[in-house]
């Protein structure tokens, strides 16, 4: 069991984690995995990142999770949060990569304080983490939520910060140590 790479890609707000993912699930396609799950994209409109959309990485189908002009009973710092946009789109997208045999790798982006206000959202991560399955997640760094304090003392997951000296390679690292550990395709 504990061959199966399980990996946590953390870092400070707006170093390049969901950059850094993007990238390594991109090359795992190229070579001909099946990645799935959700992603959460910054909205950025006039240079400014104003919310964050939702995203099944397979179907691409995305809602706006969370926005500056949302007026939620849910808000984390600035940002109203929208529950039922990750509820619709990013918990399914993770479950059915848990039991889509076609899929190889599930992603979540991102494990942070917004998403975690779902308590399906929790339930579908500890479930993903314990399958049988790869998995790369992003991790918000500073939360000390008990969801985040969970993933970070699993012996089954090698966490990996993303700075802005190692941005460049560190795809390239967490990509060979996906490789090696993965089941070969045919």
């Amino acid at each position: 069991m504990d061959d199966i790479p399980k990996i946590g890609i953390t870092g400070m707000p707006n170093v390049g984690k969901t950059d850094t993912l993007l990238k390594i699930i991109k090359s795992l396609e190229e070579h001909g995995y099946t990645v799935q799950g959700m992603l959460t994209e910054p909205i950025i409109e006039k240079k400014k990142r104003v919310g964050f959309y939702v995203t099944n990485w397979q179907t691409k189908e995305r809602e706006v999770f969370a926005h500056l002009d949302y007026d939620m009973k849910e808000k984390v710092g600035k940002y109203g949060v929208d529950i039922g946009a990750l509820e619709r789109i990013g918990v399914p997208a993770i479950e059915n990569a848990i039991v889509d045999e076609n899929v190889n790798i599930i992603v979540i982006d991102e494990i942070g304080k917004m998403e975690m206000l779902s308590e399906k959202f929790c339930m579908m991560v500890i479930e993903a983490l314990d399958s049988d399955k790869p998995i790369m997640v992003t991790l918000h760094k500073k939360s000390r939520t008990p969801l985040l304090q969970d993933v970070r003392r699993r012996d089954d997951i090698r966490i990996l910060e993303v700075t802005p000296v190692n941005r460049n390679l560190l795809p390239y690292k967490i990509e060979k140590i996906m490789e090696e550990k993965l089941p070969p395709l045919f």
